[in-house]
């Protein structure tokens, strides 16, 4: 039996349901189906998930869904509506009508709906069974995910060449007698980006100061001698899977501080890449970094290293497992960040990062890219 089967099996359900867009993670996963427009999903135990569109997708559906299609019609839902007007409750007495009176649903279903729900039905919140199965990837989703890392790094190495490529003038970089601003590298990757069907928010070019606060966007000038952290994290269009990279150069003389920080990055993610392997736990590759660090004398805490080793990645840049104090065992199949920082004000930040899938023998890196500090 699947995984979703036996939560619904045991929680004592009828069947699992799910109300959302496919911008919603988990739907997309478990229907394959895009659309800007939430619908409704339900799987019964050990019988294929089913998907409820109005008439004008149910072409496009079944021929992109994973799941069985059913029109709105077909689930009776015009009739509903001419008795009753609400549509959280509409769709309540829909759904209702389709799986029986034990329900089990995802923990961010909408709350409006749910209490429409709980007229007809009892409902159980899932733990995050369907999270779960999307940290396990595919070898098809491994591939896709190796694809789209291989555009990230096409970007990455745009920006880099961009910032080794600029002249000095007090201070500043230049290209073409203009100053090079964070604004201009992030516009080159994301056009690069588009060429090869993926886009990118929220990308990190920061400098100086900047980067001593870990995800500062970064805004205006670049400038030569301090640290540019520049973080991508870009998301295909057509399979809606991410890659994650980050790296920092600088274009001169970085300070002493700088560089001792750096030199002891470049072994942190050294080290934590080697502790991982199916079966050990998140939480422990974190702690040896943390160690390692503190043995540097480097702290953990505001200041320092202050966030997460890792993180797992696919349909959301961010996903389990977690490579941090609460991180459970990795298994095989995992795709997870390694991304040691450290980040002092005053003297800036610096950061690493690397992404990868985990096996029953180690970390199988699917960054190749240089990680030399000065350009």
């Amino acid at each position: 039996m699947d995984p979703l089967s036996d939560a619904v099996k045991k929680s004592g359900a009828d069947a699992y349901v799910a109300y959302a867009s496919s911008r919603d993670a988990d739907m997309r996963y478990l229907t394959h189906f895009t659309t800007s427009d939430p619908f409704v999903f339900f799987k019964k135990p050990k019988e294929r998930g089913v998907i409820v569109v109005s008439q004008m997708e149910t072409g496009r559906a079944s021929r992109e869904a994973s799941a069985a299609v059913m029109t709105r019609t077909q689930a009776g839902f015009p009739d509903i509506l001419k008795k009753e007007k609400d549509p959280y409750r509409a769709i309540a007495a829909m759904i209702a009508g389709l799986v029986g009176k034990k329900i089990l649903i995802p923990p961010n279903f909408p709350v409006a709906l749910a209490n429409a729900l709980s007229e007809h039905c009892f409902l159980t919140v899932d733990t995050g069974t369907v999270m779960e199965m999307r940290s396990k990837k595919s070898r098809q989703e491994i591939l896709v995910m190796k694809h789209v890392q291989k555009v990230t790094q096409k970007s990455m190495g745009l920006a880099v060449s961009l910032i080794r490529s600029a002249s000095v003038k007090k201070g500043i970089l230049h290209i073409d007698r203009q100053p090079l601003t964070a604004e201009y590298v992030k516009y080159s990757m994301h056009c690069l980006l588009l060429e090869h069907g993926c886009s990118a928010v929220d990308t990190i070019v920061s400098c100086g100061e900047e980067t001593a606060i870990p995800h500062m966007t970064g805004t205006g000038p670049l400038r030569s001698d301090e640290p540019i952290v520049i973080d991508l994290f870009p998301v295909e269009e057509k399979s809606g899977y991410y890659a994650d990279m980050t790296r920092t150069v600088v274009k001169g003389e970085p300070s002493t501080d700088i560089l001792a920080m750096y030199d002891a990055l470049r072994q942190a993610k050294q080290l934590g890449i080697s502790r991982v392997k199916a079966g050990v736990p998140g939480s422990d590759v974190h702690q040896s970094v943390v160690d390692f660090f503190k043995d540097l004398g480097y702290e953990s805490n505001t200041s320092g290293f202050v966030h997460n080793l890792g993180h797992g990645v696919g349909l959301q840049v961010h996903e389990l497992p977690t490579v941090g104090p609460a991180g459970k065992s990795l298994v095989s199949g995992n795709v997870i960040t390694i991304e040691p920082g450290l980040y002092y004000p005053g003297k800036g930040g610096v950061r690493l990062e690397d992404i990868g899938l985990v096996t029953a023998k180690g970390f199988e890196k699917f960054t190749v890219f240089p990680e030399d500090l000065i350009v």
